[in-house]
């Protein structure tokens, strides 16, 4: 954990990730990027990038997302003049960051200081996404937004944009934090679910350890199941209490294994 919080880029640790998560059987790992000395990341470095291909190789580790908080932390939908080209400059360089290192994802997180709270937001964000679609393309990467609409609403925006470009992350523990229906999210926009996180969360609350909190995994996952989701699986769990946070990590895997095994029918793998 960096600074009490559950989901931070380690700067000390980060090398370090790549050793522990081969010893614990993990391959897949989502990078995340935060707004404070973004262009500082390792992602952002050409050595950076270096590395991380080299660790990658090393420890038979893939990077296939990112989760790209900063576009929270300072969204350039809720900016204005120089600072919103500033902005908007930023993405397009994580944009050409990830196309370096082949990574097919990246989230965009449209709740906290991320969402979307009128139109004018909403028009200027669809518009500048439009006018980079080549570019997405160009890259190999699609754009996934997490957001805190309600499911019509979660529907209503994404059919706005290329299903071949852009589609949603399903993060199981923030819709029941929200007390959506999975039914109604699956019935909504079930299709355009290119990436999950598995974590828990109470009604109107926090993270808790999976199993303790408000979501409905058996149902989650025989809704992905139904919809024939053959996509990644990204574990964005609480963290353990004794720092032993790769055993339980470990736990948290076999426990997402046995879910897919329960009920989604073509057999993927969990990381």
């Amino acid at each position: 954990m960096v600074n009490g919080l559950i989901q931070a880029f380690p700067w000390q640790e980060w090398k370090s990730e790549f050793p522990r998560a081969q010893q614990i059987g993990i391959s897949l790992m989502e990078w995340t990027l935060d707004q404070d000395r973004l262009h500082h990341n390792p992602l952002m470095t050409p050595d950076g990038r270096a590395q991380i291909i080299r660790l990658c190789e090393e420890h038979e580790v893939e990077v296939q997302s990112i989760t790209g908080d900063c576009f929270m932390q300072a969204p350039f939908w809720k900016a204005s003049g120089d600072q919103a080209q500033i902005l908007k400059y930023d993405f397009m360089a994580v944009v050409r960051a990830c196309g370096d290192l082949g990574i097919r994802f990246i989230v965009v997180p449209l709740v906290d200081n991320g969402r979307l709270e009128n139109q004018i937001q909403e028009d200027r964000l669809i518009d500048f996404l439009q006018q980079q679609s080549d570019q997405f393309a160009k890259l190999g990467l699609q754009i996934i937004f997490e957001s805190d609409f309600n499911p019509a609403e979660l529907a209503r925006f994404i059919n706005q944009l290329d299903s071949k470009l852009f589609g949603i992350n399903y993060d199981i523990g923030n819709s029941a934090a929200q007390g959506w229906s999975p039914s109604e999210e699956f019935a909504a926009y079930g299709q355009r679910i290119l990436n999950v996180h598995v974590k828990d969360r109470v009604l109107g609350g926090a993270t808790v350890p999976l199993g303790k909190g408000s979501a409905q995994f058996d149902l989650v996952f025989s809704e992905l199941g139904r919809l024939g989701y053959k996509g990644n699986y990204i574990l964005q769990t609480a963290r353990a209490l004794d720092e032993h946070h790769a055993d339980l990590l470990a736990r948290y895997r076999d426990m997402t294994i046995a879910w897919i095994n329960m009920h989604v029918s073509e057999r993927v793998p969990v990381n």
